[in-house]
C-alpha cells in the first residue's frame, strides 16, 4: 500500500492547486451519545469563534462593490387595440372594422353566423320559438296590442311537416323531433320569419296587418326593438368570420399603437378555446389603419423584491432551509439542458433575481421605454432589455415576447401583449362534432360526423340520425317482387359506407406536380343513388353555392383531428353577457377504417 502524500507547504499547495484532493469536503453532523435526541436536536453552539471561522472560510464575510437595488423607476407606453380584421379572405382584400371594447376578444375571434338545422330549415326551431315568444311578449296589454297575437301567429305560422313527403324527412324521421313539432305547430309563432322580414327584406312589422295608423307606428317601433334585441342576444360577425375552413382554425388580426406607430398582431393558428398572448405574432404586412392615439405613458417608482420560491437555498450558514423541495432528487441527464439550467438558477443565481410590480389594465399592448434602478450606494443603473437584438439571432432569448412573421432579419419586438380575454368561458353541449381520420386501407381521409344538429336545435349522434333517415326513406322505395330470380352470388362494385362518413380525396394543388390537398367528395345513397350531402355546417362549406371544399393535407395528421361547434357564454368585466357560436379544434385518436372495398363477390340470401 503506497504511503500517503505528505504536503510540506499547505498554503502554497492550495494556491497552486497542486493536490486537487485537498479540496474534498466532509459533511459535519452531530453524533448523539445518549438514547435521547432532545439535546442533539437543539444544535447548541459551544464555540462562537468556531462558527465565525467557518463563515469566514465559506466567504460570507467577503465583500464586493455590488449593491442591492432599493428603488426602480420605469416608463411603460400602452395602447388599446382598436381595429380588427378577419383573416379568412384573400390577402389585400380583407375588410377591417372597429374592435368592440364591451366584450372579450374570444367572442369577436370565434363568433360565426347562427347555423341552419339539418334539412330545409335555415334556422333551428328553438330560435324561431324564442324570437316568436319575445314578439308576443312585446305585444303586451300596456300597449293595447294584445289582440293582435292570434293575427301574427296565423301570419307567421309554423306548418306541420308531412311524413309522406320526402322533403320533410329530416323533420319526421326522428320521433323526438316529430313529437316536438306536433306540440307547437300551428300554435306558436315563427319569430325568425318576422325577424328576417324586417332585417333582410327591409320590411316592417305592420306589413299585412290591418291596424290603424297609430297602432301601425307602434308595431314598426316594436319590430325595430325585436331586431335589436336578437342582434344583442347573440354575437354574430357583421362580415366575414375568422374561421379558415382550409386550415381548420381561426385567423384574425388586431392593431394598436403603443408608441404612436401602428403595430399589427396576427393570430395565424388559433384553434379556439382559451386565447392568450402566445397566439399572436407581429405582422409587418398591410396595416389596418384607424388606430386611436396612445394614452400617456405609465411612469412609476417601485421597490424591487427578491425572488422567492418554495425550498429556495438560503445564502447564510447554519440557516434551516425548507425541505419541501428536494433538489437532490433531480437527476438530469447530460443532454437535459432545461433541468441543468434550472438547477444552476436554483442553486447558484436564485438570490440575484428581483421582481418589480407593474399593474397594467386588461387588453393593452405595452412597451417598456426605460428602466432605471437605484442601489443602496445611491448609484443609478440604466437597465437595457435582455432580449434586444435581431429577431433571427439564435442566441437571443426572452420570455413573454412576440415573434415576427416572416424570415426577414428585423429587430426583435420587445412589447408585451395582455389580451382582453376572460379566464373562464362556459361551453354548451356540442351541436356538431366531427372527427377527421385517415383510412390507410382506402387511401383517403374521412370526415366522420359524430354529432349532427337536429331541426329542434339539439345535437344527436350522427350514426343514429342517418339510420333513422334511411329507415324512413326506404318506405318510399318500392320493394322487389318476392319471386324475382337471383343468382347465388352477386358482383358488388363498392361496399356501403354509413352516410355520416364524408370522404375527402387527394387532388393536386394547382400549378404543382407534388403538393396535394384534400377535396370533399360524396358517396352515393343506397336509396336513390344521389350524392349524400354532409349533415353539419362545418363540412358543408361552399356546398350551397356549388363551390368545392378543400382542406390542406397537413391539417390531418396520422393521429387525426376533431372539430366541435357549440355555444359559449361568458361575462365581461363591465357585466355584459356575451353568447356566441364558435368552433374549436382538438386532437384526434388515431387512424380508422371505413371498411370500404371495391370489386367484390357477395353471397345473396335466398328466401
Amino acid at each position: 500500500m503506497p504511503e500517503p502524500t505528505r504536503i510540506e507547504d499547505l498554503r502554497a499547495a492550495l494556491d497552486q492547486r497542486l493536490f486537487p484532493t485537498v479540496g474534498l469536503w466532509n459533511r459535519l453532523e452531530g453524533r448523539p451519545r445518549t438514547t435521547s435526541f432532545e439535546r442533539a436536536l437543539r444544535a447548541e453552539v459551544r464555540d462562537p469563534l468556531w462558527m465565525l471561522t467557518r463563515q469566514w472560510q465559506l466567504g460570507e464575510f467577503r465583500g464586493t462593490d455590488a449593491g442591492s437595488p432599493v428603488t426602480a423607476t420605469y416608463s411603460v407606453a400602452t395602447s388599446v387595440p382598436s381595429r380588427f380584421r378577419p383573416g379568412s379572405g384573400a390577402a389585400g382584400t380583407l375588410p377591417t372594422e372597429a374592435l368592440p371594447a364591451d366584450r372579450p376578444l374570444e367572442a369577436v375571434a370565434e363568433r360565426r353566423a347562427l347555423p341552419f338545422a339539418f334539412g330545409p330549415d335555415p334556422v333551428s326551431y328553438d330560435l324561431r320559438l324564442i324570437i316568436g315568444r319575445r314578439w308576443l311578449k312585446l305585444l303586451g296589454p300596456q300597449l293595447g296590442l294584445k289582440h293582435l297575437r292570434p293575427t301574427f301567429i296565423e301570419k307567421y305560422r309554423i306548418a306541420l311537416p308531412e311524413p309522406a313527403v320526402d322533403a320533410d324527412t329530416p323533420r319526421t324521421a326522428d320521433q323526438q323531433v316529430w313529437s316536438t313539432l306536433q306540440a307547437f305547430a300551428d300554435r306558436r309563432m315563427d319569430g325568425y320569419a318576422l325577424y328576417r322580414h324586417i332585417k333582410a327584406d327591409n320590411g316592417k312589422a305592420s306589413d299585412g296587418i290591418s291596424v290603424s295608423g297609430p297602432a301601425r307606428a307602434q308595431l314598426d317601433g316594436l319590430g325595430a326593438r325585436l331586431v335589436a334585441w336578437f342582434d344583442d342576444l347573440f354575437d354574430q360577425p357583421g362580415g366575414d368570420a375568422t374561421w379558415d375552413a382550409t386550415r381548420l382554425e381561426h385567423r384574425f388580426s388586431i392593431a394598436a399603437a403603443p408608441t404612436g406607430t401602428e403595430k399589427v398582431l396576427t393570430a395565424q393558428e388559433f384553434p379556439g378555446g382559451h386565447l392568450d398572448w402566445h397566439a399572436f405574432s407581429v405582422d409587418p404586412g398591410t396595416p389596418l389603419g384607424g388606430t386611436t392615439p396612445p394614452p400617456a405613458p405609465i411612469n412609476r417608482t417601485v421597490f424591487p423584491a427578491p425572488v422567492r420560491y418554495s425550498g429556495m437555498p438560503l445564502p447564510r450558514w447554519w440557516a434551516v432551509e425548507d425541505g419541501r423541495t428536494n433538489f437532490a432528487g433531480v437527476r438530469p441527464d447530460s443532454t437535459d439542458l432545461a433541468k441543468l439550467v434550472f438547477l444552476e438558477f436554483a442553486l447558484v443565481y436564485s438570490n440575484d433575481w428581483y421582481q418589480l410590480p407593474c399593474d397594467l389594465p386588461a387588453g393593452v399592448l405595452a412597451s417598456i421605454q426605460g428602466l432605471a434602478v437605484t442601489d443602496v450606494f445611491g448609484q443609478r443603473q440604466w437597465i437595457s432589455p435582455a432580449g434586444s437584438g435581431q429577431d433571427e439571432d439564435w442566441q437571443r432569448w426572452s420570455m413573454y415576447t412576440l415573434d415576427t412573421i416572416g424570415t426577414a432579419d428585423v429587430p426583435a419586438d420587445l412589447s408585451f401583449f395582455l389580451p382582453p380575454t376572460v379566464p373562464k368561458v362556459a361551453e354548451g353541449a356540442p351541436l356538431e362534432e366531427i372527427a377527421l381520420i385517415r383510412d390507410e386501407n382506402a387511401n383517403m381521409v374521412w370526415g366522420v360526423e359524430k354529432t349532427v344538429p337536429l331541426p329542434t336545435g339539439e345535437g344527436r349522434r350522427g350514426s343514429e340520425v342517418v339510420a333513422e333517415i334511411l329507415a324512413h326513406r326506404r318506405r318510399f322505395v318500392p320493394t322487389p317482387a318476392p319471386d324475382a330470380p337471383r343468382a347465388p352470388i352477386a358482383y358488388q362494385a363498392m361496399s356501403v359506407v354509413p352516410e355520416n362518413w364524408v370522404p375527402f380525396v387527394a387532388v393536386h394543388v394547382p400549378d404543382s406536380d407534388r403538393a396535394i390537398r384534400l377535396q370533399r367528395a360524396a358517396m352515393l345513397s343506397v336509396i336513390d343513388g344521389k350524392p349524400v350531402r354532409p349533415h353539419t355546417s362545418l363540412l358543408r362549406e361552399g356546398i350551397d353555392a356549388g363551390n368545392p371544399y378543400f382542406v390542406n393535407e397537413e391539417e390531418v395528421p396520422p393521429t387525426g383531428t376533431t372539430l366541435a361547434l357549440a355555444y359559449r357564454r361568458t361575462r365581461w368585466y363591465n357585466g355584459r353577457v356575451s353568447v356566441w357560436l364558435g368552433a374549436q379544434r382538438g386532437v384526434g385518436r388515431g387512424e380508422g377504417s371505413s371498411g370500404l372495398v371495391f370489386d367484390t363477390l357477395v353471397d345473396t340470401a335466398h328466401p
